[in-house]
């Protein structure tokens, strides 16, 4: 203990210290989150790259006491495979976040890195072989063990990066997911995991001082994917060896909450028809947001839900089958009415006439996923993005993009129309408007926005899974005409008479 302490200790420190460093050069190099997109709602430039000082804070200090403290050394030694899939297995991710923070990752190359990392992780001895089955004895998986390993290691990964949407929410979510695993490891006798958790903690909370609302920085990919790395892989470890019954349930209860917002994510996606991967602004916070919660509080409530999570978690492993039966069948009517207080429940949601008008809208913008998978120049996919507006009845469009980079010389390029015309007809003050950042090959790589004079005050959640819609197929025109202009070459000029476009070196 005197050791995990030690560790935690330092870990803070270094966290703590190397925090505002990450975020001075972020600042310098523009290394920011310019909060453009729809769903994001923190309104200002801020910095990402923050994952880098957690990473940090949770490796620098083990290996400075691997080196200067020889139990540590014993401890390391006595669990090398562990040892190595976590070091090393963490390194590759914290170089997937920080790739996919700089450029931009997409999705096939992420899956293919986690689904790798987690292999090694297997083969190293990182397996879930049995399932709970708290009426009766586990469920050997045998075979199935693999898949099953893998597929709770990556998706924690990506269960964390998605609850990443609020000041502090993700840091906190995981501070408390990891005291969890600590006190389990603590009780079951895993020096090796304690310690790794005693280091994890702190490195969360030395970053968390400068991430708690309003965040004067964002850990980024980088920093959530590590985190949900580490309570992936660690909660396996922890709780492999148990001879409790529902010991694979233990660490799913205390990751409730990200596993459950990504498991919600995927259900509305798939219904709406909309791609699995694709953000959007119905998580489980943004829900609380919209019931009149503010910020700080919506936070705080989500900590306030982790911790029970965690606690019904602890108590498990102190529980008879019985007992654990009757913990579950709490906890899914506690889940089932939280989740209806939030609205996912809900009849209404999937009315007939609501269903029909978004499968419309849908419909009305695939026919533009050909016509730009054709487009041949810029121009053309300008063509195509300003007769998509009167699908959504809108009165103005803008696209800006990040053109092309020569001789680090950057080009972008602007079309617009309808602005000027509501500006001469005085409506400018009653413009609504919403700007969708074009997610291609590299980050911020351009918006479409789009502004509508009829004194609407939100844009209705079918418009908007529609103009996202459009958008994936407008980023995907957009890297492809760009490839196709020669480098140094001048834009091309606009054919369009009824709109105007800039450029700006």
């Amino acid at each position: 203990m005197r050791t995990a302490g030690i560790a935690f200790l330092l870990s803070l420190l270094c966290a703590a210290a190397l925090t505002p460093l990450v975020r001075m050069v972020a600042l310098q190099l523009g290394m920011l989150d310019h909060a453009l997109s729809s769903r994001k709602i923190h309104g200002r430039p801020v910095p990402r790259l923050g994952g880098i000082a957690i990473v940090a804070g949770f490796y620098v200090p083990l290996i400075g006491l691997y080196i200067f403290r020889s139990e540590v050394g014993r401890i390391f030694f006595a669990g090398r495979n562990q040892v190595i899939g976590l070091f090393v297995g963490g390194v590759l991710i914290a170089l997937l976040g920080i790739y996919d923070d700089l450029w931009g990752a997409g999705a096939k190359r992420k899956f293919a890195v986690q689904f790798t990392v987690a292999a090694l992780l297997y083969y190293l001895g990182f397996r879930i072989d049995n399932l709970a089955n708290p009426f009766g004895e586990p469920i050997a998986l045998g075979w199935a063990g693999m898949p099953f390993t893998l597929l709770w290691m990556v998706g924690v990964i990506n269960a964390m990066n998605l609850i990443d949407g609020l000041d502090g929410l993700a840091g906190g979510v995981a501070l408390v997911a990891v005291t969890t695993t600590f006190l389990i490891s603590l009780q079951r006798g895993h020096p090796l995991m304690i310690l790794f958790c005693a280091a994890l903690g702190g490195s969360i909370l030395g970053f968390l001082v400068y991430n708690f609302n309003p965040a004067s920085i964002f850990m980024g990919d980088t920093g959530s994917m590590f985190l949900g790395f580490v309570l992936a892989a660690s909660a396996i470890q922890t709780n492999q060896k148990s001879s409790t019954a529902v010991a694979v349930l233990i660490p799913a209860i205390a990751l409730g909450l990200p596993i459950m917002d990504t498991l919600l994510a995927m259900s509305r996606r798939a219904v709406r028809g909309r791609p699995l991967f694709r953000a959007d602004k119905e998580h489980i916070h943004h829900r609380l947001l919209a019931l009149g919660l503010s910020h700080r509080q919506a936070v705080l409530f989500l900590y306030a839900l982790t911790v029970v999570f965690g606690a019904l978690a602890l108590m498990l492993t102190y529980a008879t089958s019985g007992q654990a039966a009757a913990i579950l069948l709490v906890l899914g009517i506690l889940a089932f009415l939280f989740l209806r207080w939030l609205g996912y429940i809900q009849l209404g949601q999937f009315m007939p006439e609501q269903r029909r008008r978004s499968r419309a809208l849908r419909a009305a913008v695939r026919p533009f996923a050909e016509r730009l998978r054709r487009a041949v120049s810029i121009d053309d996919v300008w063509t195509s993005v300003r007769e998509v507006t009167s699908v959504f009845d809108a009165q103005c469009v803008r696209l800006d993009l990040a053109g092309r980079t020569n001789s680090r010389v950057s080009t972008p390029i602007s079309f617009s129309t309808g602005f000027d015309e509501v500006a001469a007809a005085g409506k400018t003050p009653r413009l609504f408007r919403a700007r969708f950042i074009l997610v291609g090959v590299k980050p911020d790589d351009g918006a479409l926005e789009m502004a509508w004079d009829d004194g609407r005050k939100e844009l209705d959640r079918d418009t908007e899974i529609a103009v996202e819609l459009f958008c994936d197929y407008l980023a995907q025109a957009c890297d492809r005409v760009r490839e196709m202009i020669p480098s140094g070459a001048p834009p091309p000029a606009n054919g369009n008479h009824n709109g105007h476009r800039s450029t700006a070196s």
